[in-house]
């Protein structure tokens, strides 16, 4: 039983050596690989652009930002110097008024408003949900309207 298994082993390689074992064969597994690792070089390539456009665009798009909170602040700054922002600063913390205007000086909320406001500003904004998907179908198949029934 060995000896018969030992020789269908031999017979096994011969048959793998003459028929498969060629220069042609050869050649095209030379070229197989070689055309592997070029797709596999190109991904790999590829990929490694990828994350770097990645990067420059994240950095262009944090420049970009950059830029623009420079310029808020120049237009805050120009502000701060103006003519306006001195009077309006001057009118809230000293008290002061321009020429013929009036002072108009209201007394404190009553409790009720103070609670009115806090109530009105707990209160969750009702929002109804959208009806499922299955329930859209049921009323496009019995041709009801996508409105919601009330």
């Amino acid at each position: 039983m060995e000896n018969m298994n030992h020789t269908n082993i031999k017979k096994w390689i011969y048959h793998i050596k003459h028929r498969y074992w060629s220069l042609n064969n050869a050649a095209m597994l030379v070229a197989l690989v070689v055309a592997l690792s070029w797709v596999w070089g190109s991904i790999t390539t590829m990929q490694r652009n990828y994350a770097l456009q990645k990067r420059v665009d994240d950095s262009k798009r944090q420049l970009e930002i950059t830029k623009l909170e420079v310029a808020t602040l120049e237009y805050q700054q120009n502000y701060y110097k103006s003519d306006e922002y001195k009077d309006l600063s001057a009118r809230e913390h000293l008290r002061l008024a321009s020429p013929g205007e009036k002072v108009l000086i209201l007394p404190e909320n009553s409790a009720m408003a103070k609670n009115y406001d806090t109530t009105v500003a707990k209160k969750p904004p009702v929002v109804e949900e959208p009806p499922s998907n299955l329930e859209q179908w049921v009323r496009f198949l019995f041709g009801q309207t996508n409105a919601p029934s009330q």
